[in-house]
């Protein structure tokens, strides 16, 4: 598939605009470029190419709206995809919350695209896979391991004058690595935009290492224990809190930022004064478009925790106008402050502790705490006066992230992490957290 330029996203955009009767227009055009490699058991299953190019035409008669979405392009297909819609939004009832397509955006240009990313091709993916099994086999270990990159472009545009388009490259990389009598297991994770940041050794060696240590788990009692999380285990947690800094859901009562008789938490000092988060589009690390794809509004910098305060909501367009607030683009990033501190340096200023790879198969049990619960996986360990003692039977867990960084002692590095339970990029630190509740013990390695 070839990846349309700006002029060429321009011209079917302006086509779908002078082709429409309705009140109003939006425009969303997008295409991907998805290559892949899968192992299993030292071995390559699968590997492949996966291409897609997209038009979504959405379009409103007074409050009544509809959208209709096709995958060609010429005049004939336009015209039909337009008329669909059309035909759709007069069907349609009003919509209640109905808000009006935004007028004319700035979108300052964010750094989303690397070329050594876009110029990946079979023999840099057979390369990821080879490092993984050759090692592995040497170890007497077995591997199983996930690559893909994409280069993609995404254009937006409406009938008020809004055009944004933008090219965007990225990389991710899991890869678990097991014993072959399945008593010993490791995970990594490595998530980049540019390819000249990863290094398929690097990642593979730290699986490696782990499933060699985490054979022969011994029994820990299930308690509150100080724990090192490392980025991976801490990104999946914080995650589901990300997701409750909706201005709506607070005010309606919804999210642990609800006010007991109404309003929102907004100033509160919710956490410990360590805590820095905000969002950026233009991050060197972790950009992302400079527009939010549902709305169209552009993205702002913004702080959402300063110094263990709740610093912003987000709040849509209906409600932004409903409490008389000003909207933006919601945010596609999320960066935490970290320090240049190592998980070895964490480690070994850590009389007693755990340390946790990675956290799966978490579930929500109370949002409006953001109570969790889920199991430790593919590498837990005990530490003793600053070293790793030995390998420990996985633990569930039940914990807030709101309570996690409420004591915290101390920050890592952060890491760049897209996060299995996350729509967002994410630049989280590993930490270590005193008082952390594991309830029960886990079988599973």
């Amino acid at each position: 598939m070839k990846i349309l330029t700006q002029e060429e996203t321009k011209r079917i955009c302006d086509k779908v605009m002078s082709l429409t009767k309705a009140d109003e227009c939006e425009v969303k055009l997008t295409g991907n470029r998805t290559g892949n490699i899968r192992y299993a058991r030292n071995a390559v299953s699968t590997a492949g190419l996966v291409e897609d190019t997209q038009l979504a035409v959405s379009v409103a008669f007074g409050k009544k709206q509809g959208t209709a979405t096709i995958n060609e392009f010429d005049d004939k297909s336009l015209e039909r995809v337009v008329r669909r819609a059309e035909d759709l939004a007069r069907l349609a009832p009003d919509n209640p919350e109905f808000v009006s397509t935004p007028d004319k955006q700035t979108y300052k240009p964010s750094n989303t695209f690397s070329k050594s990313t876009a110029d990946i091709d079979p023999d840099f993916r057979a390369q990821v896979a080879a490092y993984s099994i050759e090692n592995s086999r040497k170890n007497k270990l077995v591997a199983a391991g996930f690559f893909t990159d994409s280069t993609a472009f995404e254009t937006v545009a409406n009938s008020k004058g809004i055009f944004g388009h933008q090219a965007e490259t990225g990389l991710s990389f899991t890869c678990t690595v097991r014993t072959e009598d399945g008593r010993g297991s490791g995970w990594v994770r490595r998530d980049a935009g540019d390819a000249n940041k990863f290094d398929a050794r690097e990642a593979s060696d730290v699986a490696i290492e782990k499933a060699l240590r985490s054979a022969d788990a011994k029994a820990l009692e299930p308690g509150r224990y100080t724990v090192i999380l490392e980025p991976a285990a801490t990104s999946d947690l914080l995650a589901y809190m990300f997701q409750g800094f909706s201005a709506r859901s607070a005010d309606e009562g919804r999210s642990f930022l609800a006010k007991k008789g109404g309003g929102n938490r907004l100033g509160e000092k919710l956490f410990d004064e360590q805590v820095n988060i905000w969002a950026d589009p233009w991050d060197k690390d972790i950009a992302v478009t400079p527009w939010d794809n549902g709305s169209l509004l552009a993205r702002e910098r913004m702080d959402v925790i300063k110094n263990g305060k709740v610093a912003n909501l987000d709040y849509s367009r209906f409600w932004a106008q409903k409490q008389g607030k000003r909207a933006v683009g919601t945010p596609g990033n999320f960066i935490m402050a970290g320090t240049n501190k190592t998980t070895a340096e964490l480690i070994a200023n850590t009389k007693k502790g755990v340390l946790v790879t990675r956290t799966w198969y978490i579930r929500m049990v109370d949002p409006q705490s953001v109570l969790l619960t889920g199991l430790t996986r593919d590498g837990t360990f005990y530490i003793e006066n600053g070293k790793i003692k030995h390998p420990i039977k996985n633990f569930r867990f039940n914990e807030s992230p709101v309570t996690m960084l409420n004591n915290i002692e101390e920050i890592g590095r952060p890491e760049i992490l897209g996060g299995d339970e996350s729509p967002y990029k994410l630049l989280i630190p590993a930490m270590k957290v005193r008082d952390f509740n594991f309830t029960s013990l886990s079988d599973a390695v």
